[in-house]
C-alpha cells in the first residue's frame, strides 16, 4: 500500500480513536456522567486507553489473517493513541482525584496494589511512546525490538490493574483478560511453530 492508498486509512482511523474522547468531553459538558463525573472520566478514559492497547496487540494477528502489511502501518498510531489515553487518565486520576497531593498519591501507589501494578504499567508504556520513532529505532536496532517485547508484560499489568480497580462489574475486566490471552496465546503458539519449523 502506497503512502497515498495509507492517507485515508490512517485519517480514519485517526479520527475514530478521537471519538470517544469527544464523546466524553460532550457528556461532561452536558452533565451526563451522573453523581460522580470525576470517576467516570477517569474510568472511560483507562478503559479506553486499554482497548487502545488490546486492538494495537490485534494488528500482528491481522496481518497474518489478511496477509496485508496496512494492519503494521496502524500499529504505531493506535499505540500512541492508547498511550495519549493512558495518560489522561493518569492525569485525570492526579488532579481531579488527588490535586496533585504528592504525599496522597505516593500513599496510594505504596498502599494500593492496583495503583501499583497501574503506575508500573505506565513507566513501561512511556519507555515505548519515546522509542516509538524509526530515530529510536535506528539508534537501538536490535534492543528496539527486545524494548519493545515489555508491552506484552505491560499488558497484563493493565489488565490486571482493571481487574483490582473494579469491585462489582467484573464482566469488562473478564472479557479484557480473554482477549488479552488469545493475543498472547496466538504469539506463544506462532512462536513455537517457527521454533519446530
Amino acid at each position: 500500500m502506497s503512502n497515498r492508498q495509507q492517507l485515508p486509512l490512517k485519517t480514519t482511523v485517526f479520527v475514530l480513536c478521537l471519538i470517544p474522547l469527544a464523546w466524553l468531553a460532550y457528556a461532561l459538558l452536558t452533565n451526563q456522567l451522573g453523581a460522580n463525573p470525576i470517576e467516570v472520566v477517569t474510568r472511560r478514559l483507562g478503559e479506553w486507553g486499554l482497548q487502545l492497547l488490546l486492538v494495537t496487540l490485534c494488528m500482528t494477528p491481522l496481518k497474518d489473517l489478511l496477509q496485508q502489511p496496512w494492519p503494521i502501518q496502524l500499529r504505531r498510531m493506535l499505540g500512541l493513541f492508547s498511550f495519549f489515553y493512558l495518560v489522561l487518565h493518569l492525569f485525570s486520576y492526579l488532579w481531579l482525584d488527588q490535586f496533585f497531593d504528592w504525599f496522597e498519591i505516593w500513599i496510594d501507589i505504596k498502599d494500593r496494589p492496583f495503583i501499583t501494578v497501574g503506575m508500573l504499567s505506565m513507566l513501561g508504556l512511556l519507555a515505548l511512546a519515546l522509542t516509538s520513532n524509526k530515530w529510536s529505532q535506528r539508534k537501538l536496532k536490535r534492543n528496539w525490538r527486545r524494548l519493545h517485547f515489555l508491552v506484552y508484560p505491560i499488558a497484563i499489568l493493565a489488565v490486571l490493574h482493571f481487574f483490582w480497580l473494579v469491585k462489582l462489574d467484573w464482566l469488562r475486566p473478564v472479557i479484557f483478560a480473554a482477549c488479552l490471552a488469545l493475543l498472547l496465546g496466538y504469539r506463544w503458539l506462532k512462536l513455537a511453530y517457527r521454533q519446530r519449523t
